[in-house]
């Protein structure tokens, strides 16, 4: 699972309309826009994704040079359900910033989404 609800009660959403199934916890690129299915969506069935307005907590790979700062950006690798503070050279979308540090040994990181 690529991300976690943590906390926050005035989600912002937007329409999302999947090809496939999308289970809760998948994070979502469309374009320039980064969410999360907050529930299940069926394939082929429009409904909404969160976009702004919570903190979730996105897994992220451990190891060298992967820490991300309180306040920094967050990006998105989208094919591995990862938030990272690299943005591939604009291939990785930002998802928001991150609520609080991420070291280098850490797996997750906590997300303000919609936050630039």
């Amino acid at each position: 699972m690529g991300a976690r609800f943590n906390h926050g009660s005035a989600k912002l959403t937007a329409k999302y309309t999947p090809g496939t199934a999308t289970p809760a916890g998948t994070i979502v690129v469309q374009g320039g826009l980064v969410g999360v299915a907050d529930h299940d969506i069926a394939a082929n069935e429009t409904d909404s994704i969160v976009v702004s307005g919570a903190v979730y907590v996105f897994d992220k790979a451990a190891g060298g040079s992967t820490a991300i700062a309180a306040g920094a950006p967050v990006y998105v690798d989208e094919s591995a359900q990862l938030g990272t503070g690299d943005d591939d050279s604009g291939s990785n979308k930002q998802a928001g910033i991150a609520e609080s540090a991420a070291g280098d040994s850490d797996t997750t990181v906590r997300v303000i989404l919609g936050q630039k």
